[in-house]
């Protein structure tokens, strides 16, 4: 196994329906209000993205409306095979990863759909397989949603049809001899007939392999059953640790799944989600955040409470000065929630003495870790992480994207590769190249 430095970082950028992670952000002064439907955005920061050399792009989405629109950014893109295909064909290097149910698409469809767009990118497709925990996208779909385990055993079928289908048709088949007249050899191209409980599908897909052969498979679930599917199929994962013990555990889980399905264990990469704002000084920084908590009082008023019951207290907004550190007969009472593992880090800098709204800008009630500083900080924290083997790579999401993407690639990047951690350029052709997993087609496993 290569070590750790000639590896290299591998780095995703998230699209949070084109605004960042920071539902507010569409208000930050240059930000692109429109940013949900300008498609000519999506492009844009994809060849910022490119320029750094980042290895793909990742638009995560469940089709259903799960967040307040009212004064908030959506939390999910439009549809994102489109808006990936929109980038395809104005990239050439970067990777384009979207989310798809197995609970809710079927197979051949979205078989189809995917190995078009691998076809078009001329292999950089690739497939975030997740299931479907939300009961509001079931009823999108006129169903009531499965239980877990039904959901789980659905994903193994789904994402075994899916390869049913994409290797139904040959490595060799496309001929296109013009001379002997011979278009396609039929003889290689075969029925998929896969044939489970939930689904079913015939074939053959009429679509030959893409460079890569076919989209890697990526995961996201967490859990028992997240990590036995991840094992089997995924060359990529998206994790959501919040500590780098955590994200150590579930590497070495993920790893040890792969192995026990008789897979090398290197080809399966864990991603694991950061956030991050950057300003030339850490002031700088907490300021944007600072700004992102003024933008939404009543949201601030929430945060503050919970901000509470993460460290064992019960305070509010009306009982105490955010502006202000957290009270010594109030700090001498906290401990951490034993449910909650950001709680460590949120009494840490309570116990620093900075204000309780200064803690909350550091983005400790956040789904991700949250780096606020300079770019060094920024780095520091990514090779602290990877150098430590808690990570293969990051799936990256800045506060907000109309600025935070061209920042990170300017400013963060260049103090990677400095120190030996980030490729220099991209060095393979597809997107398995870039991840360093091997080539698949079909069911192979």
């Amino acid at each position: 196994m290569k070590n750790a430095r000639d590896r290299k970082i591998k780095i995703v950028l998230q699209m949070v329906s084109g605004y960042g992670g920071e539902f507010k952000s569409w208000r930050m002064p240059g930000a692109v209000v429109d940013a949900y439907t300008n498609i000519d955005n999506y492009v844009e920061k994809a060849k910022i993205a490119e320029r750094g050399k980042i290895h793909s792009l990742f638009i995560a989405d469940t089709p259903s409306l799960t967040n307040d629109i009212s004064i908030n950014s959506p939390m999910h893109s439009l549809d994102p095979l489109l808006l990936l295909t929109a980038v395809a064909r104005e990239t050439k290097h970067i990777g384009l990863v979207a989310t798809y149910s197995t609970t809710f698409n079927e197979p051949y469809n979205l078989a189809r759909h995917l190995k078009t767009l691998d076809i078009m990118s001329n292999g950089r497709a690739g497939w975030n397989a997740v299931t479907t925990s939300n009961p509001t996208t079931a009823l999108n779909f006129g169903q009531h949603l499965p239980s877990r385990n039904v959901r789980y055993d659905m994903a193994h079928e789904h994402i075994s049809a899916v390869q049913s289908l994409w290797g139904s048709f040959g490595k060799n088949a496309y001929k296109l001899d013009a001379t002997s007249g011979q278009f396609i050899d039929t003889n290689e191209v075969n029925l998929a007939n896969y044939n489970g409980q939930y689904y079913q599908t015939r074939g053959p897909l009429p679509i030959p392999p893409s460079p890569q052969y076919q989209p890697p498979i990526f995961q996201a679930g967490g859990g028992e059953k997240g990590i036995e599917l991840a094992g089997r199929f995924a060359s990529g994962v998206y994790a959501n640790p919040f500590t780098k013990e955590e994200a150590l555990l579930q590497r070495t889980l993920l790893r040890e799944s792969a192995e026990a399905y008789g897979r090398n264990p290197n080809d399966i990469k864990m991603f694991a989600g950061f956030m991050f704002s950057i300003g030339k000084t850490k002031e700088e920084a907490l300021n944007r955040r600072r700004m992102l908590l003024d933008f939404a009082p009543k949201e601030t008023e929430q945060h503050v409470a919970y901000l509470g019951q993460m460290v064992g207290l019960s305070f509010n907004i009306n009982t105490i000065d955010i502006n202000q550190p957290l009270p010594e007969t109030l700090l001498s009472q906290a401990r951490p929630s034993l449910m909650d593992p950001r709680s460590n880090r949120a009494l840490e800098l309570l116990q620093s003495g900075l204000s309780i709204k200064d803690v909350l800008a550091h983005g400790v009630i956040n789904y991700h870790p949250v780096v606020v500083g300079t770019p060094e900080m920024i780095a520091d924290f990514l090779e602290d992480w990877y150098l430590s083997d808690a990570a293969d790579g990051f799936s990256i999401v800045p506060d907000s994207t109309h600025d935070g993407v061209e920042d990170f690639v300017d400013k963060v990047i260049p103090i990677l590769q400095e120190r030996g951690l980030f490729h220099l350029d991209y060095e393979g052709e597809t997107l398995r190249d870039e991840l360093d997993v091997s080539y698949e087609y079909g069911l192979n496993r």
